[in-house]
């Protein structure tokens, strides 16, 4: 995706306003007024330019940050910093840029849903061992594509491709395991559609209770239930969300094996989903329902 101004001034101007509201809201409950020295930076700034590297076609940071930000985007920000401390500062915003993920760039419920988790790999297999970034933090866990380390990302998204909630487990944490908790649900009304790995007769009670339709297919080995024929049309459209999970990973970068530090790890994996909320084009279902006028007899 090619960084024009508009987007610039569109994410900047956004960021903006959620960190003086931030600011205002923080500094009631600040312990004393100490005197600090502000940082050349603004908060908005940093959050900005960690969105535009996940919505351009870099693949290093350091280099967007040293070749592109610092020498043909001096009209955008005229005060930059070295990039040592520039890092410090990401580290800083991420809580902000958290706060800024939830209300500013998450869709809305339309009443079909799907979920999925996908593996955010850290570190190749064969340095598994030698790995001490996320030692004591990420664990093993196994995909379908194989054995990983590092963490899963669990998504749910609705027709038009918007993100709704995700969280971040471990590796090794079942799938259906975070939809148990009702802080992630809370959004989701209606259909949720999911794969296999959901099944479960406990989870789909749990979620009808709060509103929520769990559909999934059915395994070899168990009997075939009735389904309406629109649910089992949206159960083959679940793909949309294998794509949203592909966008992330090659056009974001929100996985890579260059990190140095876990809050690294978590700016990064914040970055790239505000920046594939700012996608002028997302992965989305078009379809109509039309109403029939036959006459059903009984």
């Amino acid at each position: 995706m090619q960084i024009t101004k508009v987007k610039v001034i569109e994410i900047f101007y956004l960021a903006d306003e959620f960190c003086q509201e931030f600011s205002k809201t923080m500094s009631q409950y600040s312990l004393g007024n100490v005197p600090r020295k502000k940082p050349r930076m603004k908060d908005s700034e940093v959050i900005t330019i960690l969105v535009l590297f996940h919505l351009g076609c870099f693949r290093n940071f350091k280099h967007f940050y040293q070749e592109y930000v610092q020498k043909h985007m001096k009209d955008d920000f005229t005060k930059t910093v070295s990039y040592n401390r520039f890092v410090e500062l990401s580290y800083k915003v991420c809580m902000p840029m958290t706060l800024f993920l939830k209300p500013c760039c998450l869709g809305q419920p339309t009443g079909i849903s799907f979920v999925d988790s996908t593996p955010i790999r850290v570190c190749k297999n064969k340095r598994i061992a030698r790995n001490i970034v996320f030692k004591g933090t990420a664990t093993t866990g196994k995909s379908t594509m194989g054995w990983f380390y590092g963490f899963k990302l669990h998504l749910i998204i609705n027709d038009k491709g918007e993100i709704l909630n995700f969280v971040i487990t471990q590796a090794n944490v079942d799938d259906r395991e975070p939809l148990q908790n009702k802080k992630f649900v809370n959004k989701i009304k209606g259909k949720l559609y999911a794969d296999k790995g959901y099944l479960g007769q406990k989870l789909g009670n749990l979620l009808f209770v709060d509103g929520i339709h769990l559909i999934t297919s059915i395994r070899n080995n168990m009997k075939n239930v009735l389904m309406e024929l629109k649910d089992k049309i949206l159960l083959r459209k679940r793909s949309v969300i294998e794509t949203v999970n592909d966008e992330l990973k090659n056009m974001c970068q929100i996985e890579h094996s260059r990190h140095r530090s876990f809050n690294g790890f978590v700016a990064n994996t914040i970055a790239a989903l505000i920046a594939y909320s700012f996608f002028n084009k997302k992965p989305a279902i078009k379809f109509q329902e039309e109403s029939s006028n036959q006459i059903v007899l009984f």
